[in-house]
């Protein structure tokens, strides 16, 4: 079996143990705590993170893990082979409670800059997504796993994700600019997978993200057959300082 394989069928468990752990929260009320930067964190990302760290330190204890809600591990210095995990991402959209579900738990394998596997599952929507870059993307759902791919269509009818929470006019531009019209909005990496699964097309974004925000959703949108690159085209890559990103667009099977 394909290493990568073997390692991501030994972590989604403990992806989906996460979940089931979040949405128990979801369904009551829960404190909230702030950041140094302003953002939230409650009792499911600590939660979740502890399920999760367990989890690929029992199953990779060698390679290094940067936690968002871990600091410490933000002042890794081995970036040639390292985890990226977000136990929730959407955590504003976690908080509304509005029915969507556009929140989800992110893990990621990245080596040499780029994703090798990345792990998705939005709990609330019954949803996993994963991929492994050069074997392919799947969606596992009430427990039947499917592959996925990006669609192929043309610029004139191309379907647009954008934040929910973060939308900016940067990305109203863009959209204006390339004559996209239709436009989901949804919250977290979702967005990624959406692409993935054909159900969207392309993903402009121009504010601000971090490198676990993304990189799980990045590797699904790959393998997938999209890609994700800078705003210059050029390839996206992960270990950057401080794991913050700059503007990209994720597309899929376009001109």
């Amino acid at each position: 079996m394909n290493d990568n394989l073997k390692l991501v069928n030994n972590l989604i468990p403990s992806v989906l143990k996460a979940g089931d752990k979040i949405m128990k929260i979801y369904y009551k009320k829960t404190e909230v705590d702030f950041k140094l930067d302003g953002s939230p964190v409650t009792e499911a990302d600590r939660l979740a993170e502890r399920i999760l760290l367990s989890s690929i330190k029992k199953h990779a204890p060698k390679i290094p893990i940067v936690s968002e809600e871990n600091l410490e591990s933000h002042q890794t210095k081995s970036k040639k082979l390292f985890f990226l995990v977000d136990p929730l991402d959407g955590t504003k959209e976690f908080l509304k409670n509005d029915g969507k579900g556009s929140f989800t738990v992110n893990v990621a394998l990245i080596r040499n800059g780029n994703p090798v596997f990345g792990i998705v599952n939005a709990p609330a929507l019954g949803r996993l997504f994963y991929g492994i870059v050069g074997y392919g993307s799947f969606e596992i759902n009430k427990k039947i796993s499917k592959p996925i791919k990006v669609r192929k269509t043309s610029q004139d009818n191309l379907v647009a994700v954008a934040s929910s929470s973060h939308r900016d006019v940067k990305t109203d531009g863009w959209l204006k600019k390339n004559k996209i019209n239709k436009t989901i909005s949804i919250g977290s990496s979702l967005k990624f997978c959406l692409l993935a699964s054909g159900e969207a097309d392309v993903y402009p974004r121009f504010g601000p993200t971090m490198e676990w925000d993304t990189a799980a959703g990045d590797a699904v949108v790959r393998s997938a057959g999209g890609k994700v690159l800078n705003i210059d085209g050029t390839n996206f890559f992960y270990g950057k300082k401080n794991y913050k990103n700059g503007a990209f667009i994720a597309k899929g099977d376009f001109d």
